[in-house]
């Protein structure tokens, strides 16, 4: 029987199906919080004010990553519109990139058999196909870390002509600049650091005559400099925040919050490169040893010190969220994919064992899920999960079946099922999530709130910020009292938003006693408090997480209390209103 690697026609028949279910799936879903609405919301602001290099969120000067995901967005939404799939066009892209390139890459650097299985490792891995699908800066900024990787890997293979050598580093020292663009300076210390590292274990001195320095040097500052430049120009507070609070502070300290013991990524690792689990260690074990003859370049030693080295530095990082490990998993699919190569039947069985395993207990225990509701109203969201995950579960064991029953003499087929089953079981989960995802982002109350919104209605959040319902609404709201991630942006310009609840409450019963509209999003615990005072408010949406009011049309009742008004902890009382920002044009 003919190789399957070696059809084009079912190479190309495969890719073409899996393309259809990876573009489809970008705009299955709702833009779920945090991520996903506030990327969505800053590339709609850049594209409604028309200002490309002072990046805002929700009016507010927004510093925190650099501009290339907001820029691209942007770019999707001018040619196609506002909506779900061009707010995640760009992570998609870069996710079947990062596909596309470690099939050339391991085509090119091992074997054709070795490109097609790496292809097959990563379009599947749970995490890779699943952030792909998310509007997050990490996919991005691992789709160019990808471009970096199989840049210096094609460009060091030994049979790699001197032009060639010249291009591809070239193209390394391009995506390291794309992903400073990406998300900031650890686009160019991570690989950095992974050379010495190669250098120092491999003794690979030669190496750093081939990297064309200069050129690259270049190459990258005339990418990733002019709008650093930019910036600084139109905004002097922006240096000091960027790369010190941005960089030093948040790697060293627990500033924002997101601490994780150093164990934190061990089970996302896990979790995220099924269904090719049972491969893994001895991939990783392979990569250490591989030798070779001439002291030459190896390819495979470099892969295991990208994966580890990175995996590391997030992992003492003091700042962690789930998705810091992602730009491992191209390097992890080349590593398995040359493991593929020359395993045994065994090696897939291991690996359908462990993928048959969770769908078994899947299919026995998915009817369980809504137990897990935490009150009434989340029991149904869950229960609509419940079909998605028990299909998943069914298509998981269908897949490792199918491998187990293929691997001894149709070995490619075997791991075909693997990589089938692995994809659309991860899709189907995450298809399945979405009514948790709407409630999360509170698109369901959509059609009351744009019932009562007119252009000239003030929007206020209070004791909140939504990240998504922004997006929605194509319009920016005024902050109350929560200053959220926005904090930094609200020190510069303090007179986008109201500080305290008290001088919200002014200013509202004001726009009232003069006939002008007024719409807030507030906090269930902020709306008892200030019912209790009898604060002139109208319900007109809500749900466990907001309660959506406006202040016209109100029969009058008196104040519980006229003299106290909720404060933000930590600021003084004042009977006096901050003076709101005008309705956003934008």
């Amino acid at each position: 029987m003919r190789e399957l690697h070696k059809s084009k026609t079912f190479v190309w028949l495969l890719f073409l199906l899996f393309c259809i279910i990876w573009f489809y799936m970008l705009g299955a879903r709702t833009l779920v919080p945090t991520d996903e609405g506030r990327y969505a919301e800053m590339a709609r602001e850049m594209v409604a004010t028309g200002d490309w290099i002072t990046l805002r969120l929700n009016g507010i000067k927004y510093f925190e990553k650099p501009p290339l995901q907001t820029w691209m967005n942007a770019l999707t939404f001018e040619v196609f519109g506002l909506g779900e799939w061009q707010a995640r066009l760009w992570t998609g892209l870069c996710g079947l990139l990062g596909v596309v390139l470690v099939a050339f890459t391991g085509r090119k650097v091992f074997s054709e058999r070795v490109g097609f299985f790496a292809a097959l490792v990563l379009g599947s891995s749970f995490f890779w196909a699943g952030l792909g699908h998310i509007n997050t800066l990490d996919m991005g900024l691992s789709g160019m870390m990808t471009i970096s990787l199989a840049g210096l890997l094609l460009a060091q293979r030994s049979d790699a002509t001197k032009t060639e050598q010249r291009n591809y580093m070239l193209l390394c020292w391009a995506g390291m600049a794309l992903a400073v663009l990406s998300k900031g300076l650890i686009g160019i210390v991570l690989p950095g650091a992974v050379l010495v590292l190669y250098t120092l274990f491999s003794r690979d001195w030669g190496i750093w005559k081939r990297l064309h320095l200069i050129k690259g040097l270049i190459l990258f500052f005339v990418i990733a400099t002019p709008w650093f430049v930019l910036i600084s120009l139109k905004n002097p507070e922006f240096p000091y925040f960027f790369f010190i609070h941005e960089h030093f502070e948040r790697f060293t300290s627990k500033i924002h919050h997101r601490y994780g013991p150093p164990y934190y990524f061990v089970p996302l690792l896990v979790l995220g490169i099924i269904p090719w689990l049972g491969v893994l260690v001895q991939s990783l074990w392979n990569g250490a040893h591989e030798r070779s003859a001439d002291s030459g370049f190896q390819p495979k030693k470099m892969l295991l010190i990208w994966t580890l080295f990175i995996f590391f530095f997030f992992s003492i990082s003091d700042s962690k969220l789930p998705s810091y490990i992602l730009p491992i998993f191209p390097s992890l699919a080349l590593l398995i994919a040359c493991h593929l190569d020359k395993a045994s039947n065994k090696a897939i069985n291991a690996s359908a064992w462990l993928l048959l395993i969770p769908g078994v207990i899947g299919m026995a225990l998915a009817w369980k899920i809504p137990t897990l509701a935490k009150d009434a109203f989340s029991k149904p969201l869950m229960e609509a999960h419940v079909p998605w995950v028990f299909a998943a579960s069914v298509i998981a064991t269908i897949g490792a079946i199918a491998a187990l029953m293929l691997s001894r003499r149709q070995k490619e087929w075997a791991i075909v099922a693997l990589a089938v089953s692995g994809f659309i079981g991860g899709q189907a989960l995450m298809y399945g999530h979405d009514a948790q995802g709407r409630y999360s982002a509170g698109v369901d109350l959509l059609p009351a709130i744009k019932a009562e919104l007119t252009p000239d209605t003030q929007l206020f959040v209070v004791g909140k910020y939504e990240q998504s319902l922004p997006f929605y609404l194509r319009r920016t709201m005024t902050m109350v009292q929560h200053m959220d991630e926005l904090e930094f942006g609200l020190k510069q310009e303090p007179q986008l938003w109201i500080p305290t609840i008290a001088g919200f409450v002014t200013k509202w019963t004001e726009d009232q006693a003069a006939g002008k509209k007024d719409m807030a999003i507030i906090r269930p615990e902020n709306y008892a408090e200030l019912k209790q005072q009898g604060v002139p408010m109208r319900v007109i949406a809500q749900d466990p997480r907001r309660v959506v009011v406006v202040n016209n049309n109100i029969t009058p009742v008196v104040p519980a209390n006229t003299n106290k008004a909720t404060e933000a902890p930590g600021t003084a009382s004042t009977d006096e209103a901050t003076p709101a920002p005008a309705p956003s044009a934008y």
